[in-house]
């Protein structure tokens, strides 16, 4: 068994109904999963479950090397097959999700004890953090590995980028398949209907963006895109957990990094797009497609900043306190200014006199 039952009460649910596969999807995914890695095992299912484990739309190249004369260099496309690898991968990241969530998110959240808007929303951010986390880290190695940023031509010279490595396409594909997997997850974590626009809205996104660059060969600029989106999201998903914890001090810090990267990615964004886009690929792609592209970058930039702007500007009118005012006494208040600028047009002397005057009257009240 993967994982635990997380909902689970005193009475067991009946078999296949929706509180059945609610407690248990991750174990019932799992299992369905493992139904294609035995298949690898006998030569009769091999064909069938390798389609959907492994890559396909291989290519072989003759490349020249140092210590020999020529290496053969096993490169990727794209193609239908790549639909039954996202599915299973699909299945993956579902499992994936779950033990995050039990073994790490579920306990640190008892010892917290959150209430249940807290406890949602710690998930959430526990869940992007892991998966930024591991995003930017993979797609900095990618970059560095193939010179994107030292050898900054390589994003549309020889376009288009056709043929892939193992670890690029593997990249695009595990993105796709993360995604995807939060649409079965609205159902099996009993989202609300206001929480669902919202994540439907985020997953739509990245999937309409990582299918854009994999299916038009952007697959080195959209790598680029990504890393400089995942590293904010790392700053401010651990900022979002600090809060949470009441980890004031920390989360302060961790939200002012983030805020300031945030503004530079999308900064840097821009830059990549543009240069990219507009000038680099020029003399490869048509006019249609680098339009297209820039467009949607901008957009997605532009929308990512007022989201951004909206909320800062909401938390500051929410953080804005009024001036305190007491309507209980305004006569006696305004008695008293008007006393009190009496006292202050007289000379020094007899502002002294009037004052021990009016200190009399009090006492014997």
């Amino acid at each position: 068994m993967v994982v635990k039952p997380r909902r689970g009460g005193n009475k067991n649910p009946p078999v296949l109904s929706h509180e059945f596969v609610i407690q248990n999807h991750a174990d019932i995914v799992a299992c369905v999963a493992m139904v294609f890695v035995i298949g690898l095992i006998f030569q009769v299912s091999s064909p069938l479950a390798s389609l959907f484990i492994t890559l396909h739309h291989n290519t072989t190249r003759n490349v020249s090397s140092i210590n020999l004369p020529f290496e053969e260099e096993i490169l990727y496309t794209s193609g239908w097959k790549d639909g039954c690898a996202v599915f299973f991968y699909t299945l993956i990241a579902i499992v994936m999700h779950a033990l995050v969530q039990e073994y790490v998110l579920d306990k640190i959240t008892r010892k917290l004890h959150l209430s249940k808007v807290r406890h949602s929303k710690f998930n959430d951010a526990g869940q992007l953090l892991a998966f930024a986390l591991i995003s930017a880290l993979w797609g900095s190695n990618i970059i560095m590995r193939e010179n994107y940023l030292s050898h900054i031509a390589l994003l549309w010279d020889g376009f288009p980028h056709a043929e892939m490595n193992f670890i690029l396409k593997f990249f695009m594909l595990a993105q796709l398949s993360y995604w995807l997997h939060w649409i079965p997850e609205i159902y099996f974590l009993r989202m609300k209907r206001d929480e669902v626009p919202q994540k439907m809205t985020t997953a739509g996104i990245y999937i309409a963006f990582v299918s854009f660059a994999y299916l038009t060969n952007l697959t080195r600029i959209g790598t680029i895109l990504l890393v400089l989106h995942f590293i904010p999201e790392v700053f401010l998903s651990l900022g979002k957990l600090c809060h949470f914890a009441e980890k004031d001090a920390p989360a302060t810090w961790l939200f002012r990094v983030g805020n300031i990267i945030f503004i530079l990615a999308r900064f840097f964004s821009v830059i990549f797009a543009v240069l990219t886009f507009w000038f680099g690929l020029e003399p490869f792609a048509t006019q249609a497609l680098r339009i297209v592209a820039l467009a949607l970058v901008g957009g997605l930039q532009s929308y990512l900043l007022f989201q951004f702007s909206i909320f800062h500007v909401k938390r500051l009118r929410t953080t804005v306190v009024p001036p305190v005012s007491h309507p209980k006494s305004p006569k006696k208040t305004k008695k008293a200014t008007k006393a009190d600028k009496e006292v202050s047009d007289l000379p020094e002397v007899d502002q002294n006199t009037r004052k021990q005057a009016q200190a009399k009257k009090l006492k014997q009240k």
